[in-house]
């Protein structure tokens, strides 16, 4: 991953990470996941990175197609 992709989404629950990670695939965006979260007690964060001219088309995907209710 190059340093210079941009966060564009973080949880505490890897699987929202990883439903937006392939919700932007199915788009044609290629999202990283980076799992920060603690092995032993889960806690901490998962977040999901894409390339600098990604950020705004991935960023209108996940406020249009995906909603965790």
């Amino acid at each position: 991953m190059n340093s210079k992709w941009q966060k564009i989404y973080d949880t505490n629950l890897k699987y929202r990470a990883e439903i937006v990670k392939a919700v932007l695939s199915d788009h044609g965006i290629s999202a990283v996941l980076v799992d920060k979260q603690d092995k032993a007690y889960h806690f901490g964060q998962v977040e999901v990175y894409v390339a600098p001219y990604d950020v705004m088309g991935a960023v209108k995907i996940i406020q249009d197609v995906i909603s965790f209710r």
